[in-house]
């Protein structure tokens, strides 16, 4: 599992539990609602960090998302605020139509940065969490971190009564939450299909 804290999600087997925020499932609609709001072909940039732990799992879970949909995806490595430059170098070289942020907290808190080079560079980009499209991306797809905090806060409760972390499975995000920046999608000329319209949760305009 993620860092290796536990043995599995639903039988931890130690003195780990809690709440997660992503899901395999997560990264399959993500990247499906991203082509969706692009012309017919085109290659989606994947940037991933790589001194993230995790980042082998991450990746083939977005291979295999890619795969399933027909796809092509070209990956791209950014682990310090300088190689972003040169990833979006990189982007702009091999003419991504798109591109795909994985869900990590560096990457989180340099949302600034990273918004403001995908305006730079006239990239549509899809971001895992809300704080994204309120800097100015385009769109995020992913856990409602306030349900997750309050799944994680549950738990926390139970164990000061007495539960063990080992009997109680890691719970998995129950919550998702589409959030559209329509200003953003107007300075990429972009027009929202009106079906992700209607599944947003929020249309920032």
């Amino acid at each position: 599992m993620k860092y290796g804290l536990v043995t599995s999600l639903a039988r931890p087997g130690g003195n780990a539990t809690g709440a997660i925020n992503f899901s395999p499932v997560v990264t399959a609609k993500r990247l499906e609602l991203l082509r969706e709001l692009l012309p017919a072909g085109g290659t989606i940039a994947v940037l991933i960090n790589p001194t993230d732990p995790n980042n082998e799992a991450v990746l083939r879970e977005v291979q295999e998302a890619a795969r399933a949909i027909g796809q092509l995806i070209h990956v791209v490595n950014a682990g310090s605020e300088r190689d972003f430059d040169p990833a979006f170098a990189d982007i702009t070289q091999h003419q991504a139509a798109a591109l795909f942020v994985i869900a990590d907290p560096f990457y989180t808190s340099r949302r600034a940065r990273l918004v403001a080079l995908a305006a730079q560079n006239a990239i549509p980009a899809s971001y895992a969490f809300r704080d994204f499209p309120l800097a100015g991306g385009l769109m995020s797809y992913g856990a409602d971190l306030l349900d997750v905090h309050r799944q994680a806060g549950v738990y926390t409760g139970r164990i000061l009564q007495g539960a063990k972390p080992a009997d109680l499975p890691v719970l998995q995000p129950a919550k998702f939450n589409l959030v559209i920046n329509r200003k953003t999608a107007d300075s990429l000329g972009l027009e929202i299909p009106s079906r992700i319209l209607a599944l947003a949760d929020e249309v920032i305009e």
